[in-house]
């Protein structure tokens, strides 16, 4: 087990939900898990449960082994204090706040399928570049093709973001980004960048001026 492993179970929330407990024997139920931090702090923020009667909301944190919470210094780390619930896989130690409180905690390693997890192995330890690819026959075409048509639809969406960006920049200077736009794909995708910030350097109203001067 890993802790990325075990933040991509919980943020899926693939495991027994039923009957939760906490390491006090307190009844879980999880209302959100809140969401992936890939900054520095908690794993999940603005994450909500309910614990026996009372709903709580804050930050969750994940270890693969509960005493990973001292190994890592949170004790007496700020970002830590809105801690509602710690999942771990493993639990080896009793992580207590910095009033003496037991901090509710959620033991996973009994609730995960060992299915999810031997496929993971098979995955992670897969010789060939693409580790999925022994299974790309097995989806059905109308996968493929919802697939397909989504990329289209996200690689738009990317492109007229970058578009609206341009106009905004330029207070809706069309001929300007349009300027931007072709400088930037004389470079393709290596030095496309470089292409536009020598375009930005040279504004298309100087061009203008000596469009007789080739």
């Amino acid at each position: 087990m890993t802790e990325r492993l075990l933040q991509f179970i919980w943020q899926m929330q693939f495991f027994n939900k039923a009957d939760l407990l906490t390491t006090a024997n307190e009844s879980l139920r999880i209302i959100h898990p809140g969401q992936l931090n890939t900054n520095q702090g908690p794993d999940f923020q603005e994450a909500s449960l309910k614990i026996n009667t009372t709903t709580w909301a804050g930050n969750i944190e994940l270890h693969v082994k509960a005493s990973d919470w001292k190994l890592h210094r949170h004790d007496g780390d700020k970002n830590y204090r809105n801690i509602i619930l710690h999942v771990v896989w493993e639990n080896d130690f009793t992580v207590r706040d910095e009033w003496g409180n037991q901090l509710p905690a959620l033991v996973l390693e009994d609730r995960v399928s060992k299915i999810l997890l031997h496929r993971y192995e098979e995955l992670m330890h897969a010789q060939t570049a693409i580790p999925c690819s022994g299974s790309i026959a097995m989806a059905p075409e109308l996968i493929w093709s919802s697939w397909k048509a989504r990329l289209v639809a996200e690689r738009l969406q990317r492109k007229a973001q970058m578009v609206e960006q341009y106009v905004k920049e330029t207070n809706g200077h069309w001929e300007e980004v349009f300027w931007w736009l072709l400088a930037r794909n004389f470079g393709i995708a290596v030095n496309s960048g470089a292409f536009e910030a020598i375009a930005r350097s040279l504004p298309v109203n100087t061009l203008a001026k000596h469009k007789h001067q080739i």
